[in-house]
């Protein structure tokens, strides 16, 4: 391989790993996002679904592997260490194995997702109000937000104790349907009706919050592909500067 064809790769792959580093950065961000995020259904799933917490340490995990990986990229490919440009490359495909696998098992058992944020909204509703402020927060922000009431619709309240056992007609102040309103808005979350028939909106959460998880969603499966893209591009690169390099000079590494 001619020596302008080999530094042509050099720097082409030190420009594919500088992206690979800025991708790690964002799926990184992602992690943290869906970890810290209190102004979304995330919260909702974050104190009930031990599966999302899981994903986002490993979402966390696999930015700051993609970063560190486009480090090692970007300086064997600078001073040409075969060693690194290996180690570089078998990183590359067993992420990308690992991706493939997730992005699978994800898609096979989206059945699985739906039902398991519907059990969680479910035991959010039947203990409202508790112990865990934030979490409620969330909800009381969703539906008041998105203008919708419960999972399904307004009757996923009523197996709500506090419901149930009050004596007066109490429903939740943040399903208030504003143009309807005759309630009392409450500190405890709850409101009192002046009649029989809740002031509330009819349209249940789910479809909103589906959407709403659906457009993040191809955001970030959107980031993934360009990942693969680029951990593609940045293995061919990388295998075709390994084998054009056949002696290492360990002295052209800065010393630190």
């Amino acid at each position: 391989m001619g020596k302008g064809c080999v530094t042509a790769i050099k720097y082409f792959l030190f420009l594919f790993n500088v992206i690979f580093f800025l991708f790690g950065a964002v799926i990184m961000g992602i992690g943290l996002w869906l970890l810290l995020d209190n102004q979304s259904f995330i919260t909702v799933l974050q104190y009930s679904s031990m599966g999302l917490k899981v994903a986002s340490y490993v979402l966390i995990g696999v930015g700051a592997l993609s970063m560190l990986m486009g480090f090692l990229g970007c300086l064997g490919a600078i001073y040409e260490i075969r060693c690194l440009l290996g180690l570089y490359f078998t990183c590359l495909l067993l992420t990308l194995i690992a991706q493939v696998t997730t992005g699978a098992i994800i898609y096979f058992q989206k059945d699985l997702v739906n039902q398991e944020m519907s059990n969680i909204v479910t035991i959010v509703l039947d203990n409202y109000p508790g112990k865990n402020t934030t979490t409620e927060q969330a909800w009381d922000f969703i539906q008041r937000t998105m203008e919708c009431c419960g999972w399904t619709g307004r009757l996923d309240w009523n197996s709500n104790m506090v419901i149930v056992n009050s004596s007066q007609l109490l429903f939740p102040c943040s399903c208030q349907n504003i143009s309807m309103a005759t309630g009392n808005f409450s500190d405890s979350g709850f409101c009192e009706a002046q009649t029989p028939d809740w002031p509330v909106y009819d349209m249940g959460c789910s479809a909103s919050v589906e959407g709403w998880l659906l457009t993040n969603l191809g955001g970030i499966l959107g980031i993934c592909l360009g990942v693969a893209v680029i951990e593609l591009l940045g293995m061919i690169l990388s295998i075709c500067l390994c084998k054009s390099v056949h002696t290492e000079d360990y002295t052209k590494v800065p010393k630190y």
